[in-house]
């Protein structure tokens, strides 16, 4: 463990190097997913993908079961009316068992900025009797590495004895993951390095699975590789979360041949792929244009028992839509409600302007219903070009439709431009 600690220090003291991002096991996002989109001078609500103004509505929570949680959700409309009904609902034991709930809460106050108004919720939570167990105070510490608020991370951690919470590996971990979450790399060196000895902690898999997720973020991967002697050395042995980090940052840092060694070896530890190991090298062979092993790889990926997911039908149809093959990339895309799998915003932004691109306005227009239903952002260039697209092609009821729903679901102002002086 000292010379693991030792090199963490050497690498997050170092000069810093490009990052090279690598997605977390729990929701690998293809790319795109996490970007915002471009401003726009349409009024757009606010989402967990734009910053929300100081007097914008906030964004509804996740959905729960209490008739009161729901009100909640959809009751408030600035952060200051927010947290005081946040703590007023935080009385509730039903409500406090929500962990999505705080989740979404700090993560719009944090896109908003509202630093103070989320250490008033959570430093709230005190109070309540569930601050004794350690699960909920891990929680605290996650949503404060969520926010970018390390130091208030730290402090909490630091307080959990005087609160009467023990603090064990689990708690350490998240400490370590809020480091990696708010970007502060430099201060696990310490941590890793001082904590375990003081505190009579053992590091586990999960502690340096978080280790190998920091260099990856940090494009140290020469060190991320290292780390896997490391856990040798103490009789820890990588998973398949420690594989899948390194798989997605090899694979997405272009050296497709370097994440083949990482997946002979990945084997070799008789770790068997999963899910993510296969979307991580579809995501490889996409970025490097080929598809004919992409779609061998899938069928490898079906014959091996492993049902595919929303990533994996998402990268393929992105890899033709790259292609410029309009017939494959409607067929991937179709392949995602054949299976049952829930959509994402990224599939949508990906598909539908190459749809507008290659005159398919009328399946461009249908997906961009569901856009709306779903209360997604959508760039107005690309509704007006395929508003202007119908209207070429005489559909001009769907024009209609379609501008009339912008205007009531996404609050855009998009003009319909038709063949007479008209303009609705």
């Amino acid at each position: 463990m000292s010379s693991l600690a030792g090199r963490l220090r050497r690498i997050f003291t170092a000069p810093p190097q490009a990052a090279n991002k690598a997605p977390t096991e729990i929701t690998p996002p293809p790319p795109g997913t996490t970007k915002t989109p471009a401003k726009t001078t349409a009024s757009l609500p606010a989402t967990s993908e734009t910053p929300a103004k100081t007097t914008a509505p906030l964004p509804s929570t996740s959905k729960a079961p209490a008739k009161s949680i729901k009100r909640w959700s959809f009751n408030y409309s600035t952060p200051t009316e927010m947290v005081e009904q946040f703590k007023k609902f935080s009385d509730s034991n039903r409500f406090r068992s929500r962990a999505k709930l705080y989740e979404k809460a700090v993560l719009t106050l944090a896109i908003a900025e509202k630093f103070s108004s989320i250490e008033e919720i959570l430093e709230h939570q005190k109070q309540y009797k569930e601050i004794s167990t350690e699960t909920f105070a891990v929680r605290l510490i996650t949503l404060y590495g969520k926010a970018g608020m390390l130091e208030h991370a730290h402090k909490l951690f630091d307080e959990m004895p005087k609160l009467n919470c023990e603090r064990t590996v689990m708690s350490f971990n998240a400490l370590l993951s809020a480091c990696v979450n708010s970007k502060k790399f430099d201060k696990i060196a310490g941590f890793f390095q001082e904590l375990p000895a003081s505190l009579g902690i053992v590091p586990n898999v999960v502690s340096h699975n978080i280790i190998v997720h920091a260099f990856c973020e940090m494009g140290s991967l020469d060190s991320a590789i290292s780390v896997l002697d490391e856990m040798e050395k103490v009789g820890l042995e990588p998973d398949s979360i420690t594989f899948n980090t390194l798989l997605y940052a090899f694979y997405q840092k272009g050296s497709y041949a370097d994440g083949e060694k990482i997946w002979d070896l990945m084997k070799k530890k008789n770790v068997a792929p999963n899910v993510r190991s296969y979307n991580a090298k579809l995501g490889g062979l996409v970025s490097e244009s080929r598809m004919s092993e992409a779609v061998e790889l899938f069928d490898e990926m079906k014959t091996s028992g492993i049902k595919p997911d929303v990533f994996t039908l998402h990268f393929l149809m992105k890899g033709f839509c790259n292609a410029g093959n309009l017939e494959e990339s409607k067929k991937w895309f179709g392949e995602i409600a054949k299976n049952e799998l829930p959509p994402i915003r990224a599939t949508y932004m990906i598909i539908i302007p190459f749809l507008v691109e290659n005159g398919d306005f009328e399946m461009a227009a249908d997906l961009c219903k569901v856009i709306f239903r779903r209360r997604w952002l959508i760039e107005p260039a690309l509704l007006q070009q395929l508003v202007e697209g119908l209207v070429k092609e005489s559909k001009i009821e769907e024009a209609t439709e379609l501008v009339e729903l912008a205007k009531l679901k996404g609050k855009f102002q998009i003009t319909l431009e038709l063949p007479s002086s008209d303009v609705i």
